[in-house]
Order: C-alpha cells, then structure tokens, then sequence
C-alpha cells in the first residue's frame, strides 16, 4: 500500500508513548526501588526508541516529515544525532554500496590495505568484536569511539547539515541533561543505561549485512518472532525492509509469510531461525573477517599512507 494514502500509523505512535512512559519510570519512579531493573529498563527503552527513530527516518507514523522528526527530539541515546542517523543509514540503503567499508556508512568491515596497518592490539579488539559477545560487551565502547572519529572530521571540514544535526542534537541532549537533573537516576546510572540499550542494539546489527558479490544477497532474515523481534521493531526481516523500506515495522511479519520462498532467492538463503540460533553459532566465534574479504588483498609495494582515501569508520544502529 502507498503510503501517501495512509492516515496516522497508531501502532506505531503508541508504541513511542509507552516507550518514553517506560524511559520515564525508569529514570524516576523505579531507581529508588531497584537501581539495578531501573537501568535494565531505562536501557530497554532507549533500544526501543531507537528502533522507533527507525521507523521514524522511513517516512512513520505520520506523512508529515517536521512532525515526525519532533517525536524522535530527545538525545534519549546521547551519541548518535538523529540527523545524522537518518542521513547515513538513508544513504546505507542504496544496496549496491552495502558492505563498502568507504561507501557504506554502516558497514563493519576494514579494508584489507588498512588492516594490514593496524597495531596488533587494534586488530585484536576488531577481531573480538567480530564475535556475538565481543559486539555486545566492547562493541558499544568501539563503535562510538569509531563514529565519533568519523563525525568530529565531518564536523572539522564543516560537512553539509553535520554542524546543524549536531547542534540540534545539542537542544536534544539538554532535555535529557534537564530531566536527570529533576530525576533521581544519576548520571552513572544513565550511563550505564545507554550503553545496555547500545548493546541490544548491536545484537541485531551483528549479523544484518554480509559480504557477497551481488547485492541482493547481502541482506539476512532472522524468522525470530520473540521480545528481540519486537524490541527491534520486525528488523530481523531485514531482505523485506530494504526491499520496502515504506513499509512499517507491524506489517513486515505478514508480508514476509505471504513471500518467504521469493525472500529467500533474492538473499541467496541468508537466514535463520531465530536469535538463539545466532547466539549459539556466534556467541563465541566470529562469523565474518574483519578486512573485508571481497576486497583486494595489500601489495608490498602498496603504501597506505599515500592511499587518498578516508579511514572507514562505521557508526551505531
């Protein structure tokens, strides 16, 4: 269905009202109950609104663009502004590009040349993140080291909209900072929220994208139907997101069920079952190389430090 012929996508809206309700128990009425549940909380709901700003960069819940954009405002994850969130992961999904360690703004792969630079405490950091744990336990610390790199060069060669998505990320960091400072919830503890619900998150970008000589088998399924396939809003269905990125997040489920086969032959069978099989399968092994195995391997006589391209830095989903 068009989306121009929808009206307002209520499940989509209420969803983002009990998650901010939940963000907002929380950090207030549940810490001085149990700081621990609170933080676990607090951190479900900023994975969750998260997923929503999601939803909301792909045209959700509402037609119009400024009223949508004001419901995902608030800096609730600190790190990632909004702005910037939508423009990369919009330019993520031009397929041709997915993987690229330059072109693809959410790839984690490194370039074999680069690689090969490395010191080795950096490749063995890069290697542990290439395992389910390493992505939850240091991935959140990686990946924002990583994206902050990245954005700060944006920012210093005054990059088109970086200055102004950063600035309103600002306005977006000050009702956080305005809330906790009413609130209970200590800023450690907000912390430490933040980075649970990063580490969620990056149980879902783990495995989403893989290297692959045609584009349209790049993109998994997981048929994961539990609290993670709520918790990130159908995305495990990610072929038939990138597919009909129009669609929203309730409706994937049964669009998947009406053309599973057809799916499945446009990823080349790049599934599965659900997210315990993941973990079990990765939890401890890494499923992919770090240097992106489809790229040209380094040649002695290479030297990377005349290579005029940008160091690839891939930012958190």
């Amino acid at each position: 269905m068009d989306k121009t012929t929808q009206g307002v996508e209520w499940p989509t809206l209420l969803l983002l009202a009990a998650t901010y309700t939940a963000w907002g128990i929380g950090t207030t009425a549940l810490y001085p109950l149990s700081p621990l549940a609170a933080i676990l909380l607090t951190g479900l709901a900023i994975a969750q609104f998260s997923s929503l700003q999601h939803e909301i960069l792909h045209g959700h819940p509402f037609r119009s663009r400024p009223l949508n954009e004001t419901l995902a405002f608030p800096a609730l994850s600190l790190t990632v502004p909004y702005g910037r969130f939508r423009d990369t992961h919009l330019a993520h999904h031009h397929d041709p590009i997915l993987t690229d360690p330059y072109d693809d703004p959410e790839s984690n792969y490194c370039d074999p040349v680069v690689w090969a630079t490395l010191p080795a405490p950096a490749k063995a950091a890069m290697r542990l993140n290439n395992t389910l744990l390493g992505r939850i336990t240091l991935g959140p610390i990686l990946g924002t080291l990583l994206w902050l790199k990245s954005e700060a060069l944006l920012l210093w060669h005054d990059a088109p909209g970086t200055r102004r998505d950063w600035a309103l990320h600002a306005g977006g960091l000050a009702l956080v900072a305005l809330w906790l400072t009413l609130a209970p919830m200590p800023w450690w503890a907000y912390l430490l929220a933040a980075y649970a619900g990063h580490a969620l998150l990056k149980i879902r970008t783990f495995l989403e994208h893989r290297a692959h000589k045609a584009a349209r088998a790049r993109t998994v399924i997981v048929e994961d139907r539990g609290p993670l396939a709520l918790l990130f809003l159908n995305n495990n269905l990610h072929v038939v997101h990138h597919m009909h990125p129009q669609i929203p997040w309730y409706r994937l489920p049964a669009t998947y069920a009406a053309n599973r086969d057809h799916y499945l032959r446009r990823n080349d069978g790049y599934v599965y079952r659900s997210y315990a099989e993941v973990f079990a399968r990765y939890l401890l092994r890494a499923k992919d190389p770090v240097p992106h195995p489809l790229m040209p391997a380094p040649v002695l006589a290479t030297d990377p430090r005349t290579d005029p391209r940008t160091d690839p830095a891939a930012p958190i989903t």
